[in-house]
């Protein structure tokens, strides 16, 4: 076959066994025709086609992130940005400048703050937004995304008093009068966002109107694209959905999407027989996401033993195991796997306990695991017993490096000497479990290069904690080699797209991203400062710098 396009004179890792490295690859009609040397390549072009020269730059698969909530991602893009607040008064005082621009009475709004990050640590109070934003009510989301802080107004609104009991799977923050402090807690953070005008969707997420999260998430897929990543495994709500249908209508969704439904519209999924893979390549349906439990920021994660200064906090079980096994065995007889967002080590055991019990019903219906692919999200601590079965199970470990430099204070002060077991992405690959990584944005940035950089050193961008690494030293990092695989082959195999993603072999989908160094030779502090020159979807470029 002819080809349209030809690259040559690059490195190009194809994450192909067989031909791991060549310097050139054939496209033509969106995907690749062949891999080789320069002149057998540029032999295949035909006329009028195109040759474009790499110059020595390297080429890989294209980067999926395998966890993002897009919409919110999007939305966190036009809000009051936290992440760099000092203080509970600094964050607020961002606030209220961000609020000067809104009229009096309309909410004011902002996520990203840490609590761990300011002095003492302690948790911020709705008086100390009163005093900064007199004239709104204010909704502040935690860098966790399971907390939020909110000022009077806001409570008022929302009609929480001493007397408001605690929703089931959440906590409203009290003083010792037993008066809310201005700081909720998974499930709780509904009492607020449901009195929010025009927001929707489950206690993390907010969702506008389907044209309104369409409009957004241009502005944040164009991001995603200069950041070098070709897809990502979506976590949002209904409205996302049907945003992101009226994107690919339009032929305006140059980007793949696979969407995961929530749990709540699981009733819904399965009287319509929605199916796990159902669309296209650019947009399809993934699995029935659940909660298991919260984080570590708020404390929130469910945990087999207490919060190290904490004896009496052991988390908070967001959905019963009873209620988890109902949901994902339903689930799987109506063709549709499941992923549970699970941080504890309580958590991540009740879910593979589950998934064990479901495993026995899908063999019973002779339903390989190959053809359910359950997935954990996070995954971010496990009890030393249970770090083997997801390999086992072939559980797909879903997990995001970028968390392990960002959480490492939380971990030392809750966790201690638990945190060996701690983001531990190379237990996993040692124990045979598909592994996918993600960034989890708007919880951290984007760009998956940083997160790269996370995999392979588990070190700040500062170069703390130490040069070997945290915790687990030589036993948790990663070569660069795996911790790309774990955005080009993983995310792949999760979404069972392995036989037309994840590598640059011929049959395949024409995705890569370039990159200005080669990540494979240079200095692994370097790699998350790597720019992506270039971003290919379907031979087509969506993002070129070169």
């Amino acid at each position: 076959m002819r080809a349209s396009t030809v690259l040559y004179n690059g490195q190009i890792r194809t994450q192909n066994d067989d031909q791991p490295l060549v310097s050139a690859i054939a496209i033509s009609a969106g995907r690749i025709v062949a891999a080789g040397s320069d002149s057998d390549m540029r032999e295949l072009l035909a006329p009028g086609g195109e040759a474009i020269n790499l110059e020595g730059k390297l080429a890989i698969p294209g980067l999926v992130d395998a966890h993002v909530h897009l919409s919110w991602y999007a939305d966190s893009l036009h809000i009051a940005n936290l992440t760099t607040a000092k203080s509970a008064e600094d964050a607020a005082r961002i606030v209220a400048k961000a609020a000067e621009s809104i009229p009096a009475g309309d909410w004011a709004r902002g996520r990203g703050w840490a609590q761990i990050d300011w002095p003492g640590g302690a948790f911020p109070t709705a008086k100390q937004l009163d005093a900064a934003i007199p004239n709104h009510p204010a909704y502040l989301g935690a860098h966790s995304g399971h907390a939020a802080w909110v000022n009077t107004a806001a409570l008022r609104l929302a009609g929480i008093t001493r007397h408001t009991p605690d929703p089931d799977g959440g906590k409203i923050g009290r003083d010792d009068s037993g008066e809310p402090t201005g700081v909720l807690y998974e499930e709780a953070m509904q009492l607020v966002t449901r009195v929010i005008p025009g927001l929707k969707g489950n206690f993390i997420i907010p969702e506008f109107d389907p044209e309104t999260i369409a409009r957004q998430v241009k502005t944040a897929i164009a991001r995603a694209r200069r950041g070098g990543l070709t897809g990502l495994h979506d976590f949002d709500g209904a409205r996302a959905f049907q945003a992101y249908q009226l994107l690919r209508q339009r032929g305006e969704l140059q980007f793949r999407i696979v969407k995961n439904i929530p749990v709540e519209l699981l009733d819904h999924a399965l009287e319509l027989g929605l199916r796990w893979g159902l669309g296209d390549d650019y947009l399809r349906v993934g699995g029935v996401k659940s909660f298991a439990d919260g984080a570590l920021g708020p404390r929130t994660a469910w945990m087999i033993a207490a919060y190290n200064g904490e004896p009496d906090n052991f988390g908070i079980c967001v959905t019963d195991p009873e209620e988890l096994m109902e949901n994902v065995s339903r689930a799987s007889a109506g063709g549709l796997p499941s992923t549970i967002h699970a941080i504890g080590d309580r958590a991540v055991h009740e879910v593979l306990n589950v998934y064990e019990a479901v495993r026995r019903q899908e063999a019973e219906r002779s339903v390989a695991p190959g053809q359910m692919r359950h997935r954990i999200e996070h995954v971010q601590l496990i009890h030393p017993d249970d770090v083997g079965r997801l390999g086992q199970m072939q559980v797909v470990a879903s997990m995001q490096p970028c968390h392990a430099p960002s959480d490492m204070p939380m971990a030392e002060r809750y966790w201690g000497d638990r945190a060996d077991m701690a983001y531990n992405w190379r237990a996993q690959l040692d124990h045979g479990a598909p592994v996918a990584f993600g960034s989890d944005a708007p919880i951290e940035p984007i760009e998956p290069l940083p997160n790269i950089q996370a995999a392979v050193t588990r070190r700040r961008a500062d170069g703390s904690p130490r040069a070997e690494g945290w915790r687990s030293g030589e036993r948790g990092r990663l070569s660069v080699d795996e911790a790309v695989r774990g955005f080009t082959r993983g995310p792949a195999y999760a979404a069972g797209l392995e036989d037309r993603l994840g590598q640059l072999r011929p049959g395949y989908l024409a995705d890569l991203t370039v990159l200005g160094q080669d990540i494979y030779t240079c200095d692994p502090m370097t790699i998350g400062q790597t720019p992506a020159l270039g971003t290919m979807i379907g031979g087509e470029w969506v993002w070129r710098d070169f």
